[in-house]
């Protein structure tokens, strides 16, 4: 089935092309490892739980990942009906969630989420994988957390501690300078640079979720890195603090209940490994 998914994405988003459907796929270690790939990636492991003086990060299991986008909701209800058709009773689906776009990109706490996404020839250099592992270069390292939020507290709270806390204005995503404030924001902990000055962007497909009659908010966090560790620190310096014990401060209005990592391999490695799966099972005695 993985191999054919590029045809199903044309089956299904025929139907509108301007909706602009399309499929990501992620395999996590635990799968990789039981399917005996030739090579696995050099960074891939299980999501590592942190554990903050405040605030903890779960590690929660998981084999494959299906990041499904679409500019139609039905589209995307399609392609997954179909596709949990095919794979039939081979999987279990062990979390699902249907995000929405909030306004203009905002998160469902009123900001502007993915304002420092790269773009342009900083895209590829800074999601997917190089010449530093070759047998999966354009590739890309996901990392997934499914935050819920306590709206009714974040709102007790006024703007400026709000903007002070995730470290822009809101209403019009200025960035706010924190480099001398005595703690730091969202914005800053979650900023990665390098002992020689390099800073290294990640990218963010997060999307606000939850239905309101069951009073569920959340964000759920997508990030898409050419190396794992650049998520990873950031997780770090988000839940231990920098210095530690400064945590960041928006985790006292989210809360992960999820968090997992996949290694989106590029179509055509994708379609190779398929091949080389189903070749293992069939002749296996």
């Amino acid at each position: 089935m993985l191999a054919a998914l590029d045809d199903l994405v044309k089956t299904v988003g025929f139907r509108d092309l301007s909706a602009r459907l399309s499929c990501i796929v992620g395999i996590g270690r635990d799968l990789w490892d039981r399917l005996r790939f030739d090579s696995r990636p050099q960074e891939l492991r299980p999501f590592a739980a942190i554990k903050g003086a405040v605030h903890s990060a779960p590690s929660t299991p998981g084999d494959l990942l299906f990041h499904i986008r679409a500019e139609r909701p039905d589209l995307c209800f399609e392609f997954e009906r179909i596709l949990l058709d095919s794979l039939g009773i081979g999987v279990t689906v062990v979390d699902e969630v249907s995000g929405f776009r909030y306004f203009d990109a905002r998160d469902l706490l009123g900001f502007i989420d993915g304002t420092a996404n790269p773009t342009g020839l900083d895209l590829p250099a800074s999601a997917l994988v190089g010449d530093e592992d070759p047998n999966h270069a354009g590739g890309s390292y996901v990392v997934v957390q499914k935050y819920l939020h306590d709206l009714t507290a974040w709102a007790q709270i006024s703007t400026p501690i709000q903007e002070k806390i995730i470290g822009r204005t809101k209403i019009d995503n200025i960035e706010i300078d924190d480099d001398d404030a005595p703690r730091k924001s969202h914005k800053s902990l979650a900023t990665i640079v390098d002992a020689d000055g390099n800073e290294y962007d990640i990218l963010r497909d997060n999307v606000p979720f939850g239905p309101p009659g069951q009073r569920e908010f959340g964000t759920y966090f997508i990030g898409y890195s050419r190396y794992l560790w650049v998520i990873e620190k950031m997780l770090q310096r988000m839940y231990v603090g920098d210095p530690p014990g400064a945590h960041d401060q928006l985790l006292d209005f989210s809360t992960p209940h999820t968090g997992t990592t996949f290694f989106a391999p590029s179509r055509p490695t994708l379609q190779r490994l398929a091949q080389a799966a189903r070749e293992k099972l069939t002749s296996a005695p």
